[in-house]
């Protein structure tokens, strides 16, 4: 985690506080180091900004490292939902996978 690179994205975020990439960026950053942080930011995304794809398997992979699996599967879900709609097939694999996986483990 690095305080610079922090500092630059939260300036982003002041700059453009509608654009959820900035948020999804200092979310990404915080995961080395911040997690419960991170975990917060990607729950504001996934609130404020429901069709930011990328947001849906980074959440859910967190939930599981915080040991919240229910949690993940509703989020892989919905995520699933959100690839479909945007017919995005890339992601929409990477999300089956992923919940699929986990359910395998659970």
């Amino acid at each position: 985690m690095s305080a610079a690179r922090i500092k630059l994205l939260k300036s982003y975020i002041e700059e453009e506080p509608n654009d959820p990439f900035n948020h999804y960026a200092l979310a990404c950053e915080y995961l080395n180091g911040n997690e419960q942080e991170a975990l917060q930011l990607f729950e504001k995304l996934l609130a404020e900004h429901p069709n930011y794809l990328a947001t849906y398997y980074q959440a859910a992979q967190l939930l599981v490292e915080f040991e919240e699996e229910e949690r993940a599967l509703i989020v892989y879900k919905k995520g699933i939902e959100v690839a479909v709609s945007q017919n995005n097939q890339k992601t929409l694999r990477e999300l089956q996978t992923a919940k699929q996986n986990l359910e395998f483990e659970m």
